[in-house]
């Protein structure tokens, strides 16, 4: 695969460019010993809780569902505090960017090739997230579900892209860290690279990675990029 093979590239945020659990580590402290654990169940239901309300057509925005999800995982630690909740869904707003993604971005729109996010995310929520952690400038776009009111990976999703770009499936490499998003773009026809920080196996689900890679620097070395 070359470059010219590829009309755009189209990274998935939460997970990928923007490091989720960047919030509840800037509260470790209050949090406890139970911090990584609040974390790791908030991601969860926060995914969970997108699938299901797609399922049961009773879409409510990211924000509602992030915030729902972290009710749930405070609860279940039995933290009752309204101020960390809110403290920490602010904190959702400013998420850290992975190390290596304003570093990629910023090579691949050197050389002008198109860069999009395509997210489950709220349009608000992507907006201050994506500038607040520096990476805002390096995108000709950011695709939120918040017209089709269905979440990835619903085909509905992947669509947005190509409608965007004007491309087929194929002329799109996405890339994103979330194994089932994984599945999910490359059954609908996009390439897909998968960024397996975790050392986790593939999901058995319909749909798979094209390529397997540790991080997004890893895209500077299997493409040559040119300005052509």
């Amino acid at each position: 695969m070359t470059q010219r093979d590829i009309r755009a590239f189209v990274f998935d945020a939460y997970g990928t460019l923007l490091d989720v659990y960047s919030a509840t580590r800037s509260l470790s402290e209050e949090l406890g010993p139970n911090a990584q654990s609040i974390s790791d169940l908030w991601r969860t239901k926060q995914l969970e809780y997108s699938w299901l309300r797609s399922l049961m057509e009773a879409h409510s925005d990211f924000w509602n569902v992030t915030s729902d999800a972290l009710t749930y995982a405070l609860k279940y630690h039995d933290i009752k505090d309204q101020d960390l909740h809110a403290r920490l869904m602010s904190l959702y707003l400013e998420l850290t960017a992975y190390e290596d993604a304003i570093s990629t971005l910023k090579k691949i729109k050197k050389h002008k090739h198109t860069t999009l996010v395509l997210s489950n995310g709220s349009q608000e929520m992507l907006d201050k997230s994506l500038e607040s952690s520096g990476l805002q400038q390096f995108l000709d776009k950011t695709i939120s579900i918040d017209d089709v009111g269905v979440y990835k990976p619903s085909p509905q999703v992947y669509k947005l892209a190509t409608d965007y770009v004007r491309c087929h499936p194929e002329e799109i490499l996405f890339v994103s860290a979330n194994a089932w998003d994984v599945a999910g773009a490359n059954h609908f026809g996009f390439r897909v690279a998968w960024i397996n920080r975790f050392k986790r196996p593939p999901e058995i689900l319909p749909g798979g990675p094209e390529l397997i890679i540790d991080s997004l620097s890893e895209l500077n070395q299997l493409y040559k990029f040119s300005s052509n």
